[in-house]
């Protein structure tokens, strides 16, 4: 078995990299960790060296996807205001007790739905 603890990078395909790039640095505070030019992508960290997100500009037709960030609990509702306050529709927050967790749901600029996923200690019996 491979000991694999975590996901490191994940690729968003977007239409303007410079709008989506303004979505996730100014609504979500991700900070740039590479441009690169030759290809038109833009690695954003995601917790600062726990993780990257790429946005990769492609033409053509492709469908939404799905993205869940983690966050403490603490930070949940404080993120739900934030991201309302910057006129984002927020779904939530619901109880997903099979993991046990509670989420947030909203769109970026591409129709991607993105998820704020604060994981909950389990109920001890």
């Amino acid at each position: 078995m491979i000991p694999i603890s975590g996901i490191y990078e994940v690729a968003i395909p977007v239409r303007d990299v410079p709008r989506a790039e303004a979505f996730y640095r100014e609504v979500l505070g991700l900070e740039v960790g590479l441009r690169d030019a030759r290809r038109n992508w833009v690695f954003l960290r995601a917790g600062g060296l726990a993780g990257m997100l790429v946005l990769q500009e492609e033409t053509g037709e492709w469908p939404s996807r799905h993205f869940a960030f983690s966050l403490r609990d603490a930070d949940l509702d404080r993120a739900a205001a934030a991201l309302k306050d910057r006129g984002v529709a927020v779904e939530g927050p619901v109880a997903l007790d099979w993991i046990p967790a509670r989420s947030i749901y909203f769109a970026d600029p591409d129709g991607h739905l993105l998820e704020l996923c604060a994981t909950l200690e389990p109920a001890r019996s």
